[in-house]
């Protein structure tokens, strides 16, 4: 199974690069939102406040999440799902999407934060808690739209479904990073956001086992 999720992994990885313009498209998307945020919200004249930073930074993050993770099944036709359904496991499939997903969405992560940084300023006083949290956020976000959209790919209006189905789920964990990544900027103790990050951290566990577990089901059918 390890093989399995190891060459699955090395798949996404070759076509992603084969198709930059997918990843390009992306990657746009984040920069000039953050210039559109700086340009719009009153930032070039410095009246930008934290916590109008913080939400729009995990806005931002979580619309691009969307963008990079609502991919996952639906470009995938049905004879490549069928080739698929014959030569690797329905396991080994939703936890290498997971997997990838969770690296593409924290590398958009960390570029959008560098521009954040850039162009709007950086006020994190708590750098290492913002990182965790940025981990555990990107993990949860991408856990649970690759989860929705293997849902999503076997219904005909695809996008509407996301929306409907990721909602509720994502709420708790937007709710949550933003929560941390708040007393991450004010350089709070850590004690302060243990109980948020465990939080967080059970939800994502919650979301991954409930994928592994019930996409085989999803897989034959």
């Amino acid at each position: 199974m390890f093989q399995q999720i190891h060459t699955l992994i090395l798949k996404e990885l070759t076509l992603e690069w084969r198709q930059k313009y997918a990843l390009n498209g992306i990657l746009l998307y984040v920069v000039s939102a953050v210039f559109i945020t700086y340009l719009s919200v009153g930032a070039k004249q410095g009246n930008i406040g934290v916590p109008t930073w913080n939400a729009l930074y995990w806005i931002i993050i979580l619309f691009s999440a969307v963008n990079a993770v609502a991919k996952s099944f639906v470009q995938e036709h049905q004879g490549r799902q069928l080739y698929y359904y014959m030569v690797a496991s329905p396991e080994a499939i939703i936890v290498s999407k997971i997997i990838y997903n969770s690296i593409l969405t924290l590398v958009l992560a960390l570029l959008g934060y560098l521009v954040f940084s850039i162009i709007l300023g950086n006020p994190v006083q708590d750098q290492g808690l913002f990182l965790l949290n940025l981990i555990l956020g990107s993990l949860g976000f991408s856990a649970c739209l690759t989860m929705v959209s293997g849902i999503a790919s076997k219904a005909s209006n695809n996008a509407t479904l996301m929306a409907i189905l990721s909602f509720p789920v994502i709420i708790p964990i937007l709710l949550m990073t933003i929560r941390v990544s708040k007393n991450a900027i004010d350089g709070l103790d850590w004690s302060v956001s243990v109980d948020k990050v465990i939080t967080l951290l059970a939800i994502n566990a919650i979301i991954s086992a409930t994928a592994y577990i019930l996409f085989p089901y999803l897989w034959r059918s």
